[in-house]
């Protein structure tokens, strides 16, 4: 081969590393991301839950009526 084709390859090489590396960081950073979505979720699910047995909780709360004194 000759010397240039050789720093071809070299730096395709390089670039392929190059690129490996980062597909690799992202999938990492991905993969955080994903776990702190999950947990998003999982805590709106949580406060929907809550929110709506207190709404559900104050429907059946008795109506709020003038005190006797007025």
């Amino acid at each position: 081969m000759t010397s240039e084709t050789e720093k071809r390859i070299i730096a395709l090489e390089e670039t392929i590393a190059h690129q490996a590396k980062a597909i690799e960081e992202l999938s990492d950073q991905l993969t955080e991301q994903w776990k702190v979505v999950e947990q998003a979720r999982a805590k709106l699910d949580r406060l929907t839950e809550r929110f709506l047995s207190l709404e559900e909780q104050s429907l059946d709360a008795p109506a709020i009526t003038r005190p006797p004194h007025y």
